[in-house]
Formats: C-alpha cells, structure tokens, sequence
C-alpha cells in the first residue's frame, strides 16, 4: 500500500501548500483529542497522564506543525552562470522524496517518537509505514483515524504492529522499502544496519548513549541540583539522552554529592 501510494504520486505530486495544510489538520484534530491521547498513553506505558498531556502531546502537536512549514521550503538550489568552452551554463539541484520509509519507534515516548519520524517524512512527500513498539501501540493505532479523518491519501501512513524479530525484521529487508528509521537499542540498530544493505536503504539509527552532566565550579549548586537530578529521572531515566554521568569539579564535588 505505501509503495503504490509513493509511486502513483498521490501524496507526493500534491503542491507542497496541501501538504501543509493536511499536516496542519492533522494537528488540530490532535489537539482537539489531546485528553484522549494523554489517556490512552498513560495506559500504554503507564507514565502519569499529567506528564503525558504536558509533555508528549504537546511535543507531538508541535513537531507536525512544524515539520509542516517545511513542505514549501525545502528546494534545490541554483548556481549561478558560468562560461564553458560550450557555452554559458548553470548547475541546479532537485531535493525529491526518497520513497517508502519504514519507521520503528520504541515505548518510552509512543506517540512523540512515532510523531518526530512522521512528521518529517510526510513534509517531504515520503509514504510510511510505522511499526510502534508491540507494547505501546494504542496511541499510533488511534493517530491512524486522525490521519483518515484529516484527508491524507490512503496508503500514506500505514500502521504495523508486531514484534521486532517478526514485523520489524521484515520490514528492514522488504525490497519495497527505501529508508528505514529506528530508535531503540544498540544491540538491533547494529543488526538493522546490517540487514539493511543488502538492498542498500538508507538508515537512520538514534541508539543508546551515555550522555554526561557537568557541573562547573562557577555555578549556584542548590539551583543546579534539581537539574542534574532530573537530567537522570525525567520519565523514569527512559530518555535516549538521560544524563545518565555526573561530572563534578573538584571543588563543588562534596556540594554536589550533598
């Protein structure tokens, strides 16, 4: 459906304004659901519904109306003339869509993660079939309906649930498939870029870090405390840029431990 959907240009031929303005629908139909996805991914991966409605819908909103703006701005470019034995010529270049992109997100954020690899791929006139992570997938599943409902062509984003080793593998080495993009683990980004080139697709892999805080010995430290410790613990510490390394200077090293 997502190859037939690239390929017939019903998506990607449409002037890059209607594109934006179906993706701006799309987030207005979000937010008018906001509760109701706060809800459903308090109940996916059971973060307060609190947090979820500050933070991941908010976040998701956000990245579709921006990402939107970007349909009618990203161009070739032009250089300018130039003489040649042959004649005065120019060089120009022309940014298209690179086709199917399969996209797999993990659970720690299921609707902003899915949401900063759509939003993207959908500016660009690109069709998508997303898997969610099999145990976080309602809030995907109910993104589907929004994107019905907010006039995207059938067959633009697909919908995918299932394991890695069963879904996921297939759809990393699925001949109709031009990109893939993942974030999880390092341990399967290493195996998805592996399988991958064998059909050379592109890849985009956000994976495991150790990001590292470091406190200088200029700042206020009860004021810079709260930020090291929620650098580690926001949503549990399951963020891919969790401060998960504290360096301190030697001489605010016992305040800081304090």
């Amino acid at each position: 459906a997502a190859r037939a959907a690239f390929d017939d240009g019903r998506w990607s031929n449409l002037p890059p304004m209607v594109r934006d303005r179906t993706m701006h629908r799309l987030a207005d139909l979000l937010e008018a659901h906001a509760d109701e996805f706060a809800e459903l991914e308090a109940i996916d991966n059971g973060k307060p519904k609190g947090m979820a409605g500050a933070v991941d819908i908010p976040g998701a909103i956000s990245q579709i109306r921006f990402m939107a703006g970007w349909a009618s701005k990203v161009g070739g470019e032009t250089t300018a003339p130039y003489t040649m034995p042959a004649g005065t010529v120019f060089s120009y270049t022309v940014k298209e869509p690179v086709g199917v992109c399969a996209q797999i997100v993990p659970w720690n954020f299921p609707l902003l993660m899915a949401c900063l690899k759509i939003a993207p791929a959908l500016a660009a006139g690109c069709t998508i079939v997303l898997k969610p992570a099999e145990q976080t997938s309602l809030t995907a599943l109910r993104l589907a309906d929004l994107v019905a409902e907010a006039g995207f062509p059938a067959g633009v984003l697909n919908i995918i649930t299932g394991n890695g080793h069963t879904a996921g593998d297939r759809m990393v080495k699925h001949p109709d498939v031009d990109k893939v993009a993942f974030t999880g683990s390092t341990e399967i980004g290493k195996l998805i870029n592996k399988n991958a080139t064998d059909t050379m697709k592109r890849v985009t892999l956000e994976l495991g870090g150790k990001s590292p805080v470091v406190v200088m010995p200029d700042v206020d430290v009860a004021a810079t405390a709260p930020g090291v410790a929620g650098a580690i613990f926001f949503n549990a510490g399951q963020v891919c840029v969790a401060g998960s390394r504290l360096y301190a200077h030697r001489s605010v090293f016992d305040k800081v431990v304090e």
